[in-house]
């Protein structure tokens, strides 16, 4: 086993375990101990100032016999950096300062190896450097600057804000840790706990309006506030918050306002304001009227974002009337704090007067609306009622009346111009119309531009100027086989009129038809009546219908009466009565046709002929055929164009250059009635320049050109055409070519020449050509 050392040095003890150990300073001589320390911690203090570096203790082995053969080493945090080792004495050193409050220790590890075979001499020992504290940090505050508020008007002692320091050094050892508050500027106002550093009221009755913000500056000193300890400090602002501790205050106690009498309801006529000292809801503040010579006229309000009194009219103001209001106002706060009520009543009373101003006014009416009442008999230029106005102002400007004829477009009415007296223009008919609304406007004499309007309803009232009619349309038939007093039909009646007690119509035959009746009229005393026949027995075939003539008249003064025609058609029936067949000229004469069956028969029959037309059209088509089916097919054909020119004088069918320059290219012309096989260029000869002081001449050789061209031509068609060159009329020497007139100079027509033309036109030779014998035969 090894032995247990112990090496004391000047002041401290260093433990050692083994032959490793750690001199420190002066070493005392070693003696022997029964009682041994695991050596494994050592002490450095912070921020050395030396100019050396710092030594911190001295390894050493027993294997070491001082010839150089040990190599110390050192491991772990801060080894060859912050602390270094002398190799061969185990001297170790520190090359930095070193601040706790960065590391406060550091675990290294020591060994002692030889230096020629680098076999360890020991085993690696474990031990710790740690930084002793010294007060080199002074306390910090949380947060610079502090932001807190308090109640204005607070007790002494009422807690406002709790600031706190830190200090850095070790809480552990000494008082470099140890923090003390004081106050060093605030006072006397605040004050602060020295160990929780709470601020509190030191000063009673502290008010917002007189002092609202307040700077207070805190230190707090470590080494428990002795001399020589560090310090810091931070500002804490302090703010007095706001209650409701002031009553409102009008600033006069007389109000005054003018308003014209023309105000319009609702509008503003005055703003006051009570000042008050407190703020935000603390200031709000509610106006009334407790007090006014006009009850109802004014109203007040109050305007929360700028907590003013709005005055607003309620009434309309007549300074003929009165010229002068007073109010009573009162305001109030709005929230009251019971702990102030001591402090006197939060409210504020003023007087308010309002002078009204005499304005030019319009016409004033007595009424807001005239109803008036005329019969529909009354004569034109009949007084019906009238209208008054006046002027309200002191000058009492006469009125002249007129009526908005936008609201009589017929002008029926008319007023009179001074006197207000409506009076009629035109017949009225209550039927047609039993109201009428117009509109009057009155215009002061002297301004014209201060007018005024009035509405007035006039009710026609009615007379008995109508007669009853049946109230509809019957069609009523009566069997052949009837009884006598048999009933056939019910009718009522209808009158545009309307007595006051309701209608009265009764009913009655015709006094012309009574006599040989063949029906009864039965009047049922409620406005209807049945009509009855009188024989047992009708026939359709001696005569189909019969018209009974009804008289209705009403009950009404002066009576008014009418004959209307019932119509009466004769019919077979079953024996229950019903019909089964009427006379076919009674039916269409009662029921007739209406507008829209005839219109429908009407295109009924449009589209029936359309679809004929149509139809025969396509059939037509069908049946058309070309004019030549084949080459072998020859035969007569006469072609009618329906086209004849206008002669010399129509200089808009043909261009007449044409034919008197024969030069002239023309493109060729297919023919629209057949479709050629093949196509074969014409064949265009030269012809002699022609003679240009006979225009006769050049349309000779034109056409005989032509015609040599035609001839040889092989495509020209195999039968004759008639060609319509346009160059004929009553202007022309050749007068008309058209073969219209033919018919009546045919004997005088001579056409041998035809057989000249060769064998293109020897049909027309032969049917043309011959004697009048072979024609005749």
């Amino acid at each position: 086993t090894r032995d247990r050392w112990t090496q004391t040095t000047e002041g401290e003890k260093t433990e050692g375990c083994g032959s490793l150990a750690m001199d420190r300073g002066k070493a005392l001589p070693l003696r022997r101990s029964k009682r041994g320390w695991m050596w494994n911690q050592f002490f450095l203090l912070e921020e050395y100032t030396g100019t050396d570096m710092q030594y911190v203790g001295k390894l050493h082995s027993d294997g070491d016999r001082g010839d150089g053969s040990v190599r110390y080493v050192l491991t772990g945090e801060g080894a060859g950096t912050l602390f270094k080792i002398d190799e061969k004495s185990g001297d170790i050193h520190a090359t930095k300062r070193l601040d706790r409050e960065e590391k406060a220790y550091y675990i290294l590890h020591a060994k002692a190896i030889n230096r020629f075979t680098n076999e360890a001499l020991e085993g690696e020992s474990e031990f710790i450097i740690k930084i002793h504290d010294i007060n080199d940090n002074e306390p910090r505050f949380t947060k610079d600057p502090y932001i807190a508020t308090v109640p204005e008007m607070s007790e002494i002692g009422t807690s406002v804000i709790q600031v706190t320091a830190t200090d850095a050094d070790d809480a552990t050892y000494g008082n470099s840790a140890r923090v003390v508050y004081s106050i060093l500027e605030g006072q006397p106002y605040f004050s602060v706990d020295p160990e929780t550093g709470l601020i509190k009221t030191a000063l009673p009755g502290m008010d917002r309006e007189v002092k609202e913000h307040y700077q207070v500056v805190i230190q707090a000193k470590d080494m428990a506030g002795q001399m020589g300890g560090l310090s810091g400090t931070t500002t804490v602002s302090i703010t007095l918050s706001d209650v409701n501790d002031n009553p409102p205050r009008f600033t006069k106690s007389l109000y005054d306002f003018k308003v014209p009498e023309s105000t319009e309801l609702g509008s503003a006529v005055g703003v006051i304001r009570a000042n008050d000292a407190d703020i935000n809801a603390n200031a709000e503040m509610d106006y009334r009227i407790i007090g006014s010579d006009g009850p109802g006229m004014f109203d007040i309000s109050t305007n929360k974002s700028t907590q003013e009194g709005v005055i607003v009219l309620r009434k309309p103001l007549d300074f003929e009337r009165k010229r002068q209001y007073s109010l009573r106002i009162q305001v109030d706060n709005v929230h009251v704090s019971p702990r102030f009520f001591s402090m006197g009543p939060f409210r504020d009373e003023a007087t308010v007067k309002i002078q009204v101003e005499d304005v030019d006014e319009p016409p004033v009416f007595e009424r807001s609306s005239y109803v008036m009442e005329v019969k529909e008999d009354a004569a034109r230029n009949t007084a019906i009622g009238s209208v008054s106005a006046s002027d309200p102002d002191g000058v009492r400007s006469p009125v002249r009346y007129s009526i908005d004829r936008r609201t009589d477009m017929d002008r029926v009415f008319n007023i009179h111009a001074g006197n207000g007296s409506v009076f009629i223009l035109r017949q009225l008919d209550r039927e047609e119309s039993a109201w009428h609304n117009i509109s009057i406007i009155a215009t002061e004499f002297n301004n014209p531009r201060q007018i005024s309007r009035v509405p007035v309803y006039i009710r026609v009232l009615d007379i008995n100027d109508n007669a009853p009619t049946f109230a509809t349309n019957y069609e009523t038939f009566v069997c052949e086989n009837a009884k006598a007093n048999q009933r056939i039909q019910t009718v009522s009646a209808t009158d545009p009129d309307e007595p006051v007690g309701g209608h009265r119509f009764f009913f009655s035959l015709a006094h012309e038809a009574s006599g040989k009746a063949n029906f009864s009229v039965r009047d049922n005393k409620d406005n209807t009546a049945w009509i009855l026949t009188r024989r047992n027995s009708y026939n359709s075939l001696q005569k189909s219908t019969y018209l009974v003539p009804v008289v209705i008249s009403d009950g009404e003064f002066p009576m008014q009466s009418s004959t209307n025609t019932l119509t009466v058609r004769v019919c077979t029936c079953d024996r229950e009565g019903n019909m089964k067949l009427c006379n076919a000229e009674a039916l269409t004469g009662r029921a007739g046709l209406s507008t829209g069956a005839l219109v429908a028969i009407l295109l009924c029959v449009i589209i029936l002929l359309m679809i004929v037309v149509l139809f025969a059209a396509l059939r037509r088509q069908r049946k058309k055929e070309p004019l030549i089916i084949s080459k072998e097919d020859v035969r007569d054909n006469v072609v009618s164009y329906n086209d004849e020119g206008g002669g010399e004088e129509d200089t808009q069918a043909f261009d007449i250059g044409t034919l008197r320059n024969p030069e002239a290219i023309e493109e060729s012309k297919q023919r629209r009635d057949i479709v050629p096989e093949t196509f074969y260029p014409p064949v265009r000869r030269p012809a002699p320049p022609p003679a240009r002081d006979n225009n006769n001449g050049d349309v000779r050789d034109f056409i005989n050109q032509r015609l040599q061209e035609n001839d040889s031509d092989p495509t020209a068609p195999p039968y004759d055409s008639l060609a319509t060159y346009a160059y004929e009329g009553n202007g022309s020497v050749a007068e008309s070519l058209s073969s219209l007139e033919s018919v009546t100079t045919e004997g005088d027509q001579d056409y041998n020449y035809l057989s000249e033309w060769g064998p293109r036109f020897k049909k027309l030779a032969d049917m043309y050509g011959g004697d009048d014998s072979d024609r005749d035969s």
